[in-house]
């Protein structure tokens, strides 16, 4: 019996599984068997991160979710090497089936486990999943890559977006190998991790994701265009975890968004199909330039002498700046794992530009915390914050807290939510506490923004001149 593996990583769903739908076919075609397999890497476990902890919360859901179809997903512990050569003996598999990555530790992981299956005989199918267009798909008429996001986006939505491929539960079930699992001990021992946890996510699975996705277009999507920046309301579609860790497929979420309103479609729909083509964007950046998880993507910008102030990047973490927007937005990514977009920028720019601190060590407490967070969003969106990035904002643009504050939590029902301190304060004193007569537990402003916006500009002009 001729048996295929589907090797999932971060696609944890049925319904548009790119790498899935072909297994099925290979099998059909053999009359064959499949197994499902998830590699539980030492190299993630050891990290308890809100963004590990997520991850894995993720799995354990998509598992439980697959047994009530009677299938079973393997988890095999332990170092590649080790894990593939007993994928190899106590299987029998002739294929593997897996959709790929493109950038970072992913992208080295899969060269070096298909050199290494294939070596041992075994057929390696990969497939473009993650994205609406892959890496290397949408490229300048010369073939090099865009580094300007608009005329990026102008190829982009030219392009024919593949529709979501279906797959036949009752063929998939008929299909499945059954045996016990490879490893008890390993599944014990990702059952001990996931024990451990020190918090719990709910609504992580492929169903919850089709509910977030109806609950989006039924009620934010008309008015995504203006409401997308406003933290007190839901005006996001919160997809983002859902689409990190695959519950849901990119192409899902955009043929059901642009068939609200046609090919045309509307101003909200465009907006938001922006973001999407954004997170293509970067990802393309990162994958033709992979240096920038370390180094400014402005070759003449590399050298900044960025501070590693670590009293001020703690209140950053903690959300004791002085400055509420700023400390909403840092508290809410500590207590949810997940941060307003709006509030993204305003924290990235603040400790960029008003701590004058290396954006890195904010890119990599990011990757900690956030449960949706994605390296190449990740790293595209540090840069631009910090002036350091392809199209990032101006140097000389640096955001007010204040003034953020003030524009887009007006009356300070999001500070109110995250800085309880300070619900006491009346809407013209919430943004700047230190200004009213009324005593709060708060910290004062740690800087002074109107100094630090004249340094930040300082520190760029003296590497222009050099």
């Amino acid at each position: 019996m001729q048996t295929a593996v589907v090797w999932f990583r971060r696609d944890f769903r049925l319904h548009d599984h790119t790498a899935l739908v072909h297994a099925l076919r290979w099998a059909k075609e053999r009359e064959g068997k499949l197994l499902f397999f998830f590699h539980f890497d030492p190299y993630f476990a050891k990290e308890r991160t809100y963004h590990h902890e997520y991850f894995f919360q993720t799995v354990e859901r998509f598992r439980q979710s697959l047994c009530e179809y009677g299938i079973h997903m393997h988890v095999l512990y332990g170092d590649t090497d080790q894990v593939f050569t007993r994928l190899i003996y106590h299987t029998n598999m002739r294929a593997i089936f897996l959709n790929k990555d493109e950038v970072g530790r992913g992208k080295e992981r899969d060269n070096y486990v298909q050199a290494l299956l294939q070596r041992h005989g075994v057929e390696v199918y990969t497939y473009d999943d993650a994205h609406m267009h892959g890496a290397f798909e949408v490229r300048k008429a010369d073939g090099t890559p865009y580094k300007v996001y608009t005329p990026y986006y102008r190829a982009w939505r030219k392009r024919p977006k593949r529709f979501p491929l279906s797959v036949d539960i009752d063929l998939l079930r008929a299909h499945m190998l059954h045996i016990t699992p490879l490893s008890e001990q390993d599944e014990r021992m990702f059952t001990m991790w996931l024990a451990q946890c020190t918090k719990r996510w709910e609504h992580t699975s492929e169903q919850d994701a089709l509910h977030v996705l109806q609950q989006f277009i039924d009620t934010a999507l008309p008015y995504y265009h203006r409401k997308r920046d406003i933290p007190s309301v839901t005006g996001t579609s919160r997809l983002s975890p859902h689409i990190k860790a695959g519950t849901i497929s990119i192409r899902t979420v955009f043929h059901a968004v642009a068939q609200q309103f046609g090919n045309g479609y509307d101003e909200a729909v465009e907006t938001y199909i922006k973001e999407l083509a954004w997170r293509d964007f970067y990802h393309m950046i990162y994958a033709h330039f992979p240096f920038t998880k370390t180094e400014a993507f402005i070759e003449k910008y590399r050298h900044l002498p960025w501070l590693r102030d670590h009293e001020r990047f703690e209140a950053w973490k903690e959300g004791k700046t002085g400055f509420p927007f700023v400390d909403a937005g840092m508290r809410q990514l500590k207590k949810e794992g997940w941060m307003h977009n709006r509030l993204r920028m305003v924290v990235a720019s603040f400790l960029a530009k008003d701590y004058l601190i290396d954006w890195r060590m904010g890119e990599q407490y990011f990757q900690h915390m956030l449960i949706d967070y994605d390296e190449a969003s990740n790293i595209g969106g540090w840069q631009w914050a910090a002036s350091v990035g392809t199209d990032a904002v101006p140097y000389f643009r640096v955001f007010n807290p204040i003034e953020q504050s003030k524009k887009f939590d007006p009356d300070g029902t999001y500070i109110r939510t995250y800085v309880p301190e300070l619900s006491s304060l009346p809407s013209a004193h919430i943004h700047e506490p230190w200004k009213s007569n009324i005593k709060v537990d708060y910290p004062a402003p740690t800087v002074d923004h109107s100094l630090q916006r004249q340094r930040a500009i300082a520190l760029f002009q003296m590497n222009e001149r050099l």
